[in-house]
């Protein structure tokens, strides 16, 4: 007995070690943002402009504030998907601003703007500082490729003040296919899950010419302090209305392919992206009522309705990983409801796939074990090709 005890103590003593080193590299990490003697004195004398939002934060200080407050000559803001403060609903119009807070004139860069060239043209440096989420179909990546195309364009330098990949430990998924795919949301060749942070990418989008016209973009990285692929990483700010906490943020890698469906993944309530249902009690017990909520108002799929499905809020975020289980369960639950369309948006749903096997396969009762091997190769490729790019350690 006194044995088991021990046993059990230093497990317990094991875990909770291995927890506080994982708390303590977060807190260890100094964002490219953070190292402000390393790009100040490239912004001197010179006219700036910057891509950023709510993520884009020195300490507990936005950007902004500390640029100004160092008498940067900050001309103007861009804002991606959810607008500058990250109060604006997916997929909605981002209009051009003045942000209230500091007086600086925004553009939107989501969506078409034509003005765009002549904007970055008018200044002698961008600023780009946007924490992604490591998959393929957020837009922030999207924002990042047309920041440095326009830099490219106009012969602006682009300064990327680098952050943490929260989902940087992994690669998984199918590499985007042809251009028929391409869009926000599949944007690049990369695999689903591209292991990637926003400076790394950066790399790869010039290092393998996806710029137009064979352009490249003037490129300084500023590197994270600390920090690897092997890094757990909890964001400090919420990167968009419907990610609010690190669990969703890791299971978002999963349930985003639910977007091409009807199925809701908690969006409309106070957990988005930990839980899925849909109005049919085929779908599980356990129950969620989408409702209206702050950045979850316009897009809600089935408001007002009771949906049936699964809790996801008890997951593991540490050890949750990119899986096709969810979306394999739930479309063979939907096959016993007559006439139910599950692909209702299928066009969406292969961009956000890159492809159009995945849904096929889906249909045809694959199991995962046998959609995995389909893409063994083509991930096998890209994630040579990532090799090249790395600014940090690999997890591997």
């Amino acid at each position: 007995m006194k044995q088991i005890k021990l046993t059990f103590a230093l497990i317990f003593a094991s875990i909770i070690t291995i927890a506080c080193a994982q708390n303590n590299e977060s807190k260890n990490i100094i964002t490219g943002a953070e190292q402000t003697e390393k790009y100040l004195p490239l912004l001197k004398g010179k006219k700036a402009g910057m891509m950023g939002n709510q993520t884009t934060i020195v300490g507990e200080k936005h950007l902004v504030d500390v640029l100004l407050e160092n008498n940067v000559d900050l001309k103007f803001a861009f804002a991606p998907e959810h607008g500058f403060r990250g109060n604006i609903e997916r997929g909605e119009k981002v209009s051009n601003d003045i942000d209230s807070k500091t007086g600086l004139t925004l553009h939107s860069l989501y969506g078409k703007n034509e003005k765009a060239d002549s904007i970055v043209a008018s200044v002698d440096i961008m600023i780009f500082d946007l924490q992604d989420v490591g998959a393929r179909f957020y837009t922030y990546i999207t924002s990042l490729h047309r920041v440095m195309q326009l830099c490219a364009n106009a012969g602006t330098e682009l300064i990327v003040l680098d952050r943490p990949n929260p989902n940087g430990d992994q690669v998984d998924g199918p590499v985007r296919k042809s251009d028929e795919f391409k869009s926000g949301v599949s944007y690049h060749k990369i695999a689903m899950i591209h292991g990637l942070t926003i400076g790394e990418l950066a790399q790869m989008i010039n290092g393998e010419g996806w710029l137009d016209n064979g352009l490249q973009c003037k490129l300084t990285i500023i590197p994270v302090k600390n920090y690897s692929h092997k890094t757990l990483y909890r964001l400090p700010v919420v990167p968009s209305p419907s990610l609010p906490n690190y669990l969703s943020v890791r299971l978002y890698t999963s349930l985003c392919l639910f977007e091409g469906t009807d199925i809701n993944v908690g969006r409309g309530t106070d957990f988005p992206f930990q839980q899925i249902g849909y109005p049919n009690t085929v779908f599980g017990e356990y129950t969620f009522m989408p409702e209206s909520r702050p950045g979850m108002t316009a897009h809600v799929e089935n408001k007002g309705q009771q949906c049936y499905g699964v809790d996801l809020r008890n997951e593991n975020p540490e050890t949750s990983k990119f899986t096709l289980k969810y979306i394999l369960d739930l479309y063979k639950k939907s096959q016993q409801i007559e006439g139910f369309s599950f692909f209702s948006r299928p066009d969406f749903f292969n961009k956000l796939a890159g492809n159009a096997t995945l849904q096929e396969q889906i249909k045809n009762g694959l199991s995962e074990e046998e959609i995995r091997a389909s893409w063994k190769e083509e991930l096998a490729e890209y994630k040579a090709m990532r090799k090249k790019y790395l600014l940090y350690e690999d997890f591997e």
